[in-house]
C-alpha cells in the first residue's frame, strides 16, 4: 500500500478539476490525444474519455492505475491507455491536450525543468495545458516539492498564451483533512 492510498480514497468521488473544464470549453477542434499526467484514480481522465478523447493516463502508482481501469466503463476502455511512470523518467508523446491536476509540484525540483521542457515539446501548437503549480508561499515549499515564484512562472510561460491564470492563497486543508496553507497557480495555457 502506497503513501497515496488515503489521498486516492479521499478524492476518488470528486468531479473534474475546474482547469480541465475550462480547457475543454476552450477546445474547438474534434477531440484528439490527451495526456493525464499524474492521473491518480482518474477523476479527470474519465471526463476526457466521456468527451471523446483518446487518453494516455500516466501515474507512478500502480494502485491508482488499477483503480482507474476498474472505474472506466467498458464502452470507453478502447480509448484509454495507462502507463506507470515517474516524472523523472517519463517521455511524453505529442498530444493535443496535457492535463496535470495538482501533480506537477510533486516532481523533484531538480527534475522539474526537464519535465516542463518535455511538456512544452509534447503539446502541439494550438494545443492546451491545464493544471496547477504551487507558489513559493505554499506550506509545502520547504518539503521538497516544486514551487515557483513570479519570475520562474514568467519563464515557464514564455512559449504559451495564458487563457487562465488564477492565483489562490488561503489557509485550508489537504484532501485527507490536514491543515495546510495553499499558494496555487491554476493554469490553462495554449501552446504557441
Amino acid at each position: 500500500m502506497s503513501q497515496w492510498t488515503s489521498y486516492y480514497t479521499a478524492t476518488a468521488a470528486g468531479g473534474p478539476r475546474e482547469t480541465l473544464l475550462q480547457a475543454l470549453s476552450s477546445w474547438s477542434s474534434p477531440p484528439g490525444l490527451a495526456l493525464d499526467l499524474g492521473c491518480g484514480t482518474g477523476r479527470d481522465t474519465l471526463v476526457l474519455l466521456e468527451q471523446g478523447w483518446q487518453v494516455l493516463a500516466l501515474d507512478a502508482e500502480p494502485e491508482a492505475l488499477s483503480a482507474l481501469r476498474e472505474r472506466t466503463p467498458a464502452l470507453l476502455q478502447g480509448r484509454l491507455e495507462t502507463r506507470q511512470a515517474r516524472f523523472e523518467t517519463v517521455t511524453l508523446p505529442r498530444c493535443d491536450l496535457l492535463n496535470s491536476s495538482f501533480a506537477l509540484p510533486f516532481c523533484e525540483p531538480a527534475h522539474f525543468p526537464a519535465l516542463w521542457n518535455g511538456i512544452t515539446a509534447a503539446v502541439r501548437p494550438g494545443g492546451l495545458f491545464c493544471g496547477q503549480l504551487f507558489g513559493e508561499r505554499d506550506s509545502w515549499a520547504s518539503k521538497g516539492v516544486t514551487v515557483v515564484d513570479a519570475a520562474a512562472l514568467r519563464r515557464l510561460l514564455q512559449d504559451w498564451d495564458v487563457l487562465l491564470h488564477r492565483e489562490e492563497e488561503e489557509d485550508g486543508h489537504t484532501a485527507v483533512g490536514r491543515p495546510k496553507h495553499w499558494h496555487i497557480h491554476h493554469l490553462v495555457l495554449q501552446r504557441r
